[in-house]
């Protein structure tokens, strides 16, 4: 089991205003915390989920994060209270390829490139940007009542936050077709069906669902190979053969395998005990692609 403070008290992040940032034995929650507005998304909201994600990621009490939302939905999507300027992106700025970045595809790039597991506890309606933001994460579960849609098309625009990346992926391009086409809103059954979803509870046991998910990564796992096998299986989506796969994972064996965690996890399975990996995700983590910072982070706020 990881060695944590068990007697420490949850650390409650209160300088967020749309979001709550509460980080408890290793388990990070962030909640979409406007439930008067169904958690609809906006800037500020967008800003917070980076900058939250940002310091998940150099916090090495954080080990898996948790996203789910206050209230009845989990979120009814973009904040349309602007009316028909609300996807006018003219003032915006920072650009993809010469046009103004979509937040959505902001929080997803940032998900993407996560150093931590994500866990999409969806608690009730999610549409737009509240279910294409759980694409890059790597598990969702949904409550029995969740209601999901990609309303795009019945709004004049388009599917954003890099979803016609990930949804085909995710579940297959005639079933990611269908939802992106029609803009329908469909079940919490027919998204598990459609391998969106892992597994459908009852509202009020969606949350320890989440949580016992969480705990199995936290208590049994070395940090720093989680964090690498992420970066392993979302990066190896983009690459054009199993050998540059092969490549990769060779450099990650032959890096991880002269750590102290591997020596930890190989003594602790003979010594039939649990594990107290030494290593952690903000020093130890070995640069197995060697990539650049990407240029939209220079677009970022702050």
């Amino acid at each position: 089991m990881l060695v944590l403070d068990r007697d420490r008290e949850s650390r409650q992040m209160t300088d967020f205003e749309q979001i709550r940032y509460d980080v408890d034995d290793g388990v990070l929650t962030i909640t979409l915390h406007r439930p008067d507005k169904l958690n609809a998304f906006t800037p500020v909201m967008k800003d917070e989920l980076v900058a939250a994600i940002d310091r998940a990621d150099t916090d090495d009490d954080v080990r898996v994060v948790i996203v789910t939302g206050a209230g009845r939905a989990f979120c009814a999507g973009a904040d349309l209270s602007a009316g028909g300027d609300t996807f006018d992106y003219k003032r915006r700025g920072g650009t993809a390829e010469g046009a103004p970045h979509d937040g959505g595809g902001l929080v997803s790039l940032r998900i993407f490139e996560s150093r931590k597991p994500f866990i999409a506890a969806i608690n009730g309606p999610a549409v737009g940007v509240g279910v294409t933001m759980t694409l890059p994460m790597d598990i969702r579960l949904a409550a029995d009542g969740a209601k999901l849609g990609f309303v795009f098309t019945r709004r004049g625009i388009v599917t954003e936050a890099a979803s016609s990346w990930f949804l085909p992926r995710l579940v297959g391009p005639s079933r990611a077709a269908e939802w992106l086409y029609s803009g329908r809103v469909f079940t919490a059954a027919e998204a598990h069906a459609g391998g969106l979803v892992r597994s459908i509870h009852p509202a009020a046991e969606l949350l320890a669902a989440a949580h016992d998910l969480a705990r199995e990564i936290v208590d049994n796992t070395a940090p720093v190979s989680v964090a690498l096998t992420r970066q392993l299986m979302w990066r190896g989506l983009t690459m054009g053969s199993p050998y540059d796969a092969h490549v990769a994972d060779s450099r990650a064996m032959h890096l991880l395998g002269q750590a102290s965690d591997v020596r930890e996890g190989i003594a602790s399975f003979l010594d039939k005990r649990a594990p107290a990996f030494p290593g952690r995700v903000s020093t130890d983590l070995p640069d197995v692609f060697g990539d650049p910072q990407p240029a939209w982070k220079d677009d970022l706020p702050g």
